[in-house]
């Protein structure tokens, strides 16, 4: 099944990534959320870990970059969202027994991106609102049937379908 339900294991897999990642920036000011519904707790979700790693001012972008390459993460650019960079794996370029085990998706946003603002806002609000993690559950379950548990289908059709939900919590959240 795409949507699986809550395992407490997604905390550990975000702790162990983040370990990782904060040792690989060791000396920049960073700091690293677990955003996307594996950081809710109770809710079903894809088991894909996302993660944002936020950083300030006083820290260049490019610096940024080239630790997270030495890692084995190449830059994907911003894939049309602005202030959100994604960082993919290179498998082919090295094992990492943790990053290449662990799905996850890496997302780099300044500390004051509008994006990286909605992600904190959408999740703490179904953190504190068991009504509106429900119906983001049942909705989620409902566009994975409707995509016949298909990957693809389902990121289409959640754009759609979830779009509408989403605005709404983050009106409610005082983001939009």
């Amino acid at each position: 099944m795409l949507i699986q339900e809550y395992q407490e294991k997604w905390v550990e897999d975000f702790k162990a990534i983040e370990s990782v990642i904060t040792d690989a920036l060791i000396g920049l000011n960073i700091s690293i959320e677990h955003v996307g519904s594996t950081a809710v707790p109770k809710l079903a979700a894809k088991p894909i870990i996302d993660v944002d790693i936020v950083y300030g001012k006083n820290v260049p972008f490019e610096i940024l970059k080239k630790k997270l390459e030495k890692i084995g993460y190449y830059h994907n650019g911003n894939q049309g969202i602005i202030n959100r960079e994604v960082f993919k794996r290179k498998n082919w370029w090295s094992k990492h027994q943790i990053l290449d085990t662990i799905t996850h998706h890496l997302y780099v946003c300044p500390v004051d991106s509008e994006e990286l603002q909605r992600h904190i806002a959408f999740r703490n609000y179904l953190i504190a609102n068991e009504a509106g993690r429900a119906e983001y559950q049942q909705l989620k379950y409902e566009i994975a049937a409707a995509a016949n548990q298909d990957k693809k289908q389902y990121a289409a059709l959640k754009e759609v379908k979830a779009r509408a939900f989403i605005n709404d919590i983050l009106t409610k959240a005082g983001q939009l």
